[in-house]
This record gives structure tokens, sequence and C-alpha cells, in this order.
């Protein structure tokens, strides 16, 4: 019994101190327009360090308008690896990113659900389309990030819960 008392407590405190319902983004929208296909898959590592993909290809054209898939700051709009990259940090501690993107925003830079960052660029290897582009989403600061798949959070996609047991 007293555990259950502990653990209502905790959960109490966590209530309490959580952030507003509205400081986490609801659901992410597709960052290319009209709806893109999927060409290569999230396929995560085990463990995160081993390679994988981290993120989701998706079917665009050279010059093709990119957009935040939720409202948050660009932490990064610039090359890294030689590639162009746009990185959005969204409430609540998920973050996204694009690439490759020549970018028309800039770190600091607040953005609302929809706002054009930038434009597609081709060259992502492996791509069987005229340009693809690669959307990556994490949990956490990149340091020790969880990645998840971006198309687990689309505002398009069914909501499932599992059960516990």
């Amino acid at each position: 019994m007293r555990r259950i008392g502990a653990v209502a407590a905790v959960l109490a405190a966590a209530c309490v101190w959580a952030a507003p319902a509205d400081a986490q983004p609801d659901r992410l929208d597709w960052p290319l327009r009209p709806r893109p296909d999927v060409v290569r898959e999230f396929d995560a590592p085990s463990p995160d360090w081993q390679p994988g993909h981290r993120g989701v290809d998706l079917a665009g054209a050279p010059g093709q308008s990119v957009y935040a898939a939720a409202g948050g700051t660009v932490v990064f709009a610039g090359e890294l690896a030689g590639r162009p990259l746009v990185s959005i940090a969204h409430p609540g501690g998920l973050r996204t990113s694009y690439e490759p993107v020549e970018a028309v925003v800039r770190a600091g830079q607040r953005v609302a659900a929809g706002t054009a960052i930038g434009a597609l660029r081709p060259g992502h290897s492996g791509c069987p389309a005229s340009a693809c582009l690669h959307w990556g989403a994490m949990w956490g600061p990149a340091s020790r990030a969880d990645y998840v798949d971006p198309l687990g959070l689309l505002a398009s996609t069914p909501i499932r819960l599992k059960p516990t047991r």
C-alpha cells in the first residue's frame, strides 16, 4: 500500500511540473507538398552507434520547397559534412532534420508549422528520384538522441496503442 501511495505522489508531482499540453507539437505535417512517396524507410540501428537509416527518404524535385513539419526554432542551417542541412528544435524535446536543403532560414529563427525553410537540392546518394529529402526526427540532445521514425509522428498516421502486458 505504501508503494502505491509513493507512485501516486510521483505521478501527481509529474503532472504539476509537466510542460503545458501546447508545449509539444501535436503531430507533424509532411515536409514536402503534395504528399511525397517514401522511397526509403526508417531503419533504426541496434545498438544506436551501428550503421542504419535514421530517417526516411521522400521523393521530390530539385528546387521544390521544403516546409517545417511543426513549429519550433531553427538550431542549424548550413553545410554539415558537405551537405546542406536544416535542423529545427520543437517544444518538448523533438528535433527534426532536413537534407539536402538550401536554407532560406537562419539559426535562431522561430518558424511556424508549414513555414518554407528552404529548397530541395539533388544529390542525395541512393535516391531513385531526381531529388530526395532525407527527413529525420529525434528526441533529446544530439549527443544522446533517440532517433524515431518521423512517419509515425505524422498527423495522418493513426495512433495505435499496444497492451503493456
